[in-house]
């Protein structure tokens, strides 16, 4: 009963968005971009700027780039495998490698842990979005019919504002620096207005998604890596860092996440085969109904 009281809020405002998509025809990018440009750089802001720079920091960055390669190897080798296509193989590499720790993750470990387990999710959320916007795009354009070069990937990730907001979080922490209360008090606002429109955006998002025919055989394989593996080598390699137990469960459950709905949209943008991205988001994200209360359920034992 607490594993279902956990998730059914986040469940709750997922369904919120996909049913205003469905009735309404929201413009989907629109609201996207104003979360991302406008209102999460104040969450990611707030998260540096009230918790000591520490080597938490640090290990969090690095777990994030080992789960990474050791995901991307294992997604790699499983193409070769089944003789994917250059195309299916970086659709393979979206949908297996790149989390929703923002959308998905980071909601549930509010919900699960409180505000300490969400201080350590939003940091989370800053090292995927800068993978995900560098080396996501960088498959996602070479899989694709709109190539892009590592000099076109790393513009994007230039133009993160979430990148920026965090090292001015460190700055003001570093420095000292005091906000007012009532400045505070509107960075406050805001910041807490992005989780509910980043969540009800993945719901938008999901309602836009159509059942076609894809490659069932690669989203199967996708699948159980994402859901299945994933979170295996997150407890794994979290053997060999020195953090604690509150951090640990966090990043597991954030590895233990569905695909990353922005995946799609790379997809779609370079057209590396979006229809197979996009079936493998939503199947993830409706697998993980199961999966992640089963996640929760071992956390919290």
């Amino acid at each position: 009963m607490e594993l279902i009281s956990i998730i059914a809020p986040v469940l709750f405002i997922f369904l919120i968005g996909f049913i205003g998509q469905k009735c309404l025809s929201f413009d989907i990018k629109t609201i996207s971009t104003a979360a991302l440009y406008l209102m999460s750089p104040f969450l990611a802001f707030r998260t540096f700027y009230t918790n000591a720079l520490d080597r938490t920091y640090l290990y969090i960055a690095a777990f994030a780039v080992l789960l990474l390669v050791i995901l991307f190897i294992i997604v790699w080798f499983t193409a070769d495998i089944m003789k994917a296509s250059r195309s299916e193989r970086s659709a393979m590499i979206l949908g297996g490698v790149f989390m929703n720790s923002g959308n998905y993750g980071v909601p549930v470990v509010l919900f699960a842990f409180g505000s300490a387990a969400f201080d350590y999710g939003v940091i989370m959320m800053v090292f995927q979005s800068i993978l995900m916007n560098s080396i996501g795009i960088f498959f996602a354009s070479i899989g694709g019919e709109a190539h892009a070069t590592w000099r076109d990937s790393m513009q994007r990730v230039i133009r993160m504002p979430l990148i920026y907001a965090a090292i001015l979080g460190i700055i003001f922490q570093v420095s000292s620096i005091k906000l007012s209360e009532s400045m505070m008090q509107g960075v406050d606002l805001i910041a807490d207005a992005s989780i509910p429109v980043v969540m009800l955006v993945l719901g938008m998002q999901l309602a836009m998604i159509v059942r076609k025919r894809v490659a069932y055989r690669y989203v199967t394989a996708v699948t159980i890596i994402r859901m299945i593996i994933s979170p295996l080598i997150a407890v794994v390699i979290l053997i060999f860092l020195p953090v604690d137990d509150l951090l640990k469960v966090v990043l597991i459950i954030q590895a233990a996440m569905p695909g990353s709905a922005n995946t799609t949209m790379f997809a779609v943008q370079f057209g590396t085969e979006p229809d197979l991205v996009s079936f493998t988001t939503l199947t993830t994200t409706l697998i993980s109904l199961l999966t992640i209360p089963i996640v929760l359920y071992f956390v919290m034992m």
